[in-house]
């Protein structure tokens, strides 16, 4: 079956044997035509299905209203939440959101970005894949006169407007908790270190152990376990050391740590009287487990509300340049029985 042509001014105005110039000042309301012309285009248009092409209108008056989104993956909580949090804020003001993921490619971010450029949009949000460390897709947003905002996992190097949460105190608040609950062997499950964000919470679980006068033991530091997968193959690796440890820090996502739980349970160690368990970003599983599993809220809903009030406020000055500078939401300890030791004793 043939696709219907999609109806313009121009079929409209054949129809009423008007110019096409016409039709578009009835349809916009001008002073300039008649009512009974504007009832007349206007009933044509519907007989038609007309529907009017609003990013060709709106690119007319030098904007799109419409935000592109770049996240590594949809289904993490910080990142749909981010979504969730900006597309109720930009709602109310007409706006249209544009979500891309990366899945975490570098190849398919760059992808993703171009084509969001060629899309107009008027600002681009994103949170970087942890795979690539060359940004220049990005300056080039920039240079195309497109709004940036980085949050999350930003390029330190480029500056923009950030919005990013202090993962360097949360991690310190997260260990600090753990060695009060009698922890003392805490390993620590780190993300990609060319990414600012894991080289923050790295930095807070050494700071505690430092503050606490316990040891870096190099072996507890597993990099790159920021799945559930590879979360599930360190934890092998480390409860099978002749001194394993006695906790584990999941410090890239709940995901890591739920892979953590699953191979204590297989392997018949208890949570949290032998390990103990911290994961980050509060994914909502993280209550449902059987011990439910501590983790450290991001508040990313709220992230997602001030991405989009920062986008508002800088588009309301318009003469000025964009000073760039960074917005940090406070996150918060979330302590649940995966950690809680002393209440098992």
């Amino acid at each position: 079956m043939k696709a219907k042509k999609r109806t313009t001014i121009y079929d409209i105005a054949e129809k009423l044997n008007i110019t096409a110039s016409s039709v578009s000042r009835a349809l916009n309301n001008s002073s300039h035509v008649n009512e009974e012309t504007k009832k007349l285009v206007l009933k044509t248009a519907a007989e038609l299905n007309y529907k009017r092409n609003i990013l060709a209108s709106n690119l007319r008056k030098g904007e799109s209203k419409t935000i592109g989104i770049v996240v590594p993956r949809i289904n993490q909580n910080i990142f749909s939440n981010v979504i969730a949090g900006i597309e109720e804020t930009t709602y109310s003001k007409d706006y249209n959101l544009i979500i891309c993921q990366s899945n975490e490619s570098h190849e398919k971010e760059v992808k993703s970005v171009n084509a969001l450029i060629n899309q107009h949009v008027d600002c681009i949000v994103i949170s970087v894949a942890a795979e690539g460390s060359d940004y220049s897709h990005l300056q080039n947003v920039i240079d195309h006169g497109i709004k940036l905002i980085q949050f999350d996992r930003v390029a330190d190097d480029l500056e923009t407007l950030k919005v990013l949460n202090d993962n360097h105190q949360a991690s310190l608040e997260g260990i600090t908790h753990m060695i009060e609950q009698g922890y003392k062997r805490i390993a620590l499950l780190e993300g990609p270190q060319n990414l600012d964000i894991f080289r923050q919470r790295k930095q807070g679980y050494l700071e505690a152990l430092k503050l606490h006068n316990l040891p870096v033991i190099n072996e507890l530091i597993i990099e790159n376990a920021w799945t559930k997968e590879l979360g599930a193959d360190a934890t092998r690796k480390l409860l099978n050391l002749p001194e394993p440890p006695d906790a584990i820090f999941a410090s890239t996502s709940d995901f890591s740590a739920l892979g953590v739980l699953e191979v204590a349970t297989s392997m018949g160690i208890k949570v949290p009287s032998d390990l103990g368990i911290l994961g980050y970003s509060n994914e909502p599983f993280t209550e449902l487990t059987s011990p439910s599993i501590t983790t450290i809220d991001q508040f990313s809903h709220y992230m997602g509300k001030t991405i989009a009030n920062l986008y508002f406020q800088e588009s309301e000055n318009k003469e000025s340049p964009i000073v760039p500078r960074t917005i940090s939401v406070k996150p918060k300890l979330i302590i649940r029985a995966s950690t809680s030791r002393r209440s098992y004793q």
